[in-house]
């Protein structure tokens, strides 16, 4: 896909997500949404550190 119709697409995408929005409303959303990307890294990476916990501790020596 050219970089071009790449971006063109991006952009009606994004034009339809934030369709209705204020500017500020869609600035205080995008940051939302990157907050919560943050937050499910960090959670998957708090379980994979127990399960791994877990792992350790039921080993038998």
């Amino acid at each position: 896909m050219s970089e071009i119709r790449y971006f063109r697409c991006d952009v009606l995408h994004l034009a339809k997500k934030y369709a209705g929005l204020a500017v500020s409303e869609a600035r205080r959303l995008k940051g939302l949404e990157q907050e919560n990307a943050q937050l499910k890294k960090l959670l998957a990476e708090s379980m994979l550190d127990n399960e791994a916990l877990k792992v350790a501790l039921n080993r038998k020596y």
